[in-house]
């Protein structure tokens, strides 16, 4: 009988440590998005927000990125709400194209994400990269609080400083407000359409 019990008593702990876990990782799936950061032990993850001409391209280089959990193409840095691809391309909406990029900061930080972003555009060209002209192509950096704010900054000048580009680097670093994702067509371009010429 007390052997019984004794067993009983382990299965409804082991039960309730079960149901614990679940829900404490059922909480974190819930709400994990909604944060910038998921705390406790649980993976950290952090936003970033770049353009740098179209987002096509852009996604195609970050989604390579070892510690880079998603990338979604999208719009940012206007004015109005939930903008089309279409309304974006008249140049009216104040948008530009960007990417916002879900990382874990433990694998690639955001200074080691921003020297990609130099890297995989020309910043020094307005509103414009090869042969997308518009200021939804302009080249910008979204931050998110003051030390990405910090980090971006003090990134741009050392790009400056470094003399590698002539001219200016004209890129934007503006306060993140809102991203709007782009119609599904445009996410996971490159991926799903890898013999496209462009």
């Amino acid at each position: 009988m007390f052997v019984r019990k004794s067993i009983l008593f382990i299965f409804v702990i082991l039960i309730s440590i079960f149901s614990f876990e679940y829900t404490f990782a059922l909480s974190d799936t819930i709400n994990g998005e909604e944060n910038k950061k998921m705390t406790g032990n649980r993976v950290e993850y952090e936003y970033a927000y770049f353009g740098g001409g179209c987002f096509w391209c852009m996604e195609a280089v970050f989604e390579n990125v070892e510690g880079v959990i998603d990338v979604v193409s999208g719009f940012a840095g206007g004015k109005k709400e939930n903008p089309t691809y279409k309304e974006v391309c008249t140049g009216t909406t104040g948008h530009a194209e960007v990417v916002m990029i879900k990382y874990e900061p433990s694998i690639v930080t955001y200074k080691e994400l921003l020297k990609i972003f130099w890297k995989s555009h020309n910043p020094t060209q307005i509103n414009r990269q090869g042969a997308d002209v518009g200021s939804q192509y302009r080249s910008i950096i979204l931050y998110t609080d003051d030390e990405q704010k910090m980090i971006a900054e003090q990134s741009r000048h050392e790009l400056e400083e470094s003399g590698v580009y002539r001219g200016p680097i004209v890129t934007e670093i503006v306060p993140f407000v809102k991203f709007y994702p782009a119609e599904d067509y445009h996410q996971d371009y490159y991926r799903k359409n890898p013999n496209a010429p462009y």
